[in-house]
């Protein structure tokens, strides 16, 4: 079959062969308005000519309809590593339907666990998902932001990350999404390894930066957030400078000591104490996450480097006790004992 003409901007992906509905759906990306000079040959052996046209953005302001479908949501997770499948899963199970982005080949994965692997994110963002959920890392999380074809989503999708700072990726979304965008930003305070038996009764902290007044907004807000309450986790609403503040001294300060301690070359004995096996735990628990989330907690949460040099203070103050305390006793003993000396000898 030949088609001539530009290709319309709902019509802007064309499935590839039937597939079972438990595999992932993948898409052939025909850019908008971009005029095709050579034929697109798709595996439906369909091919298709679109002559020169101006750009269209796909940016039409579509009602959302949550309230008609409950609380199912469309996720997109951006950045599907590890982190991003420990959620993804918990997503699906809860019958929500999961798209995931990632540079590297996760396709496997994403069948395995139920989620719709992409390797555009044109043929991600056009899918019009509800919500577009960042899970990279820290590091990399404004180049991923500015590299997303955010013109080919709704102008009301819902961004959220769960970046372990929080002050850092709401600047960096209010900076550089348009005003039409919500905004909710969330750390749960847990990953793959604390969350490997349940979600019950650990924190997960939200704010919400900007959520339109709309009830389909609020609904759509109110819905992703269940998931969570869903599993039982403690929800805590919590501005993200506040978040911040607390995070450096339960988070950072955690992560330094476990990677200090892991400086030291600890090793299990046989006569471990409770508080050893403690330290053990903590070098195994806080070196098990990658040295860019912990480089990340310090560039991108500034009260790291206050609690750094407090924690630097500290130990030298320690030290400063130990060994006053030491000189102490040395005086003690020698003085006493020069002093004994001088009686015995005068006797």
């Amino acid at each position: 079959m030949l088609l001539s003409g530009v290709v319309p901007s709902h019509t802007t992906l064309l499935p590839s062969s039937s597939r079972t509905r438990a595999a992932p759906l993948r898409y052939h990306h025909v850019p908008v308005g971009r005029a095709i000079t050579a034929p697109v040959r798709f595996r439906s052996a369909m091919t298709v000519q679109a002559r020169d046209a101006p750009p269209v953005l796909d940016i039409e302001s579509q009602p959302l309809k949550l309230l008609g479908r409950g609380t199912k949501l469309k996720i997109a997770v951006i950045g599907f590593g590890n982190f991003g499948q420990f959620l993804a899963r918990t997503f699906a199970a809860q019958g929500h339907e999961v798209l995931a982005y990632s540079r590297t080949d996760y396709s496997d994965t994403a069948r395995s666990l139920g989620v719709a692997f992409f390797d555009n994110q044109h043929d991600l963002c056009e899918q019009h998902p509800d919500v577009l959920l960042l899970s990279t890392s820290i590091l990399s999380a404004e180049a991923v932001l500015r590299s997303l074809p955010i013109e080919r989503l709704r102008r009301s999708t819902l961004f959220v990350d769960v970046l372990s700072v929080k002050e850092f990726p709401r600047n960096l979304f209010l900076q550089l999404l348009p005003p039409d965008f919500d905004i909710l930003c969330t750390h749960p305070m847990f990953g793959p390894e604390s969350g490997k038996h349940g979600w019950a009764g650990l924190p997960f902290v939200y704010d919400k930066v900007r959520i339109g007044d709309s009830d389909d907004r609020v609904e759509r807000c109110r819905a992703f957030l269940e998931i969570f309450e869903r599993e039982g986790c403690r929800m805590v609403e919590m501005s993200c400078a506040e978040h911040d503040e607390t995070a450096a001294e339960i988070q950072f300060l955690t992560h330094t000591i476990g990677r200090v301690l892991a400086k030291l070359d600890l090793k299990s004995t046989p006569i471990n104490t409770k508080g050893y096996e403690t330290l053990l735990n903590l070098v195994q628990n806080t070196c098990s996450d990658s040295y860019e989330l912990y480089n990340g907690l310090f560039i991108y949460n500034k009260n790291s480097t206050e609690l750094i040099e407090k924690l630097d203070g500290a130990l030298d103050t320690m030290k400063k006790e130990l060994f006053e305390r030491l000189h102490g006793i040395f005086r003690k003993q020698l003085f006493e004992g020069s002093a004994r000396r001088s009686i015995d000898a005068g006797k």
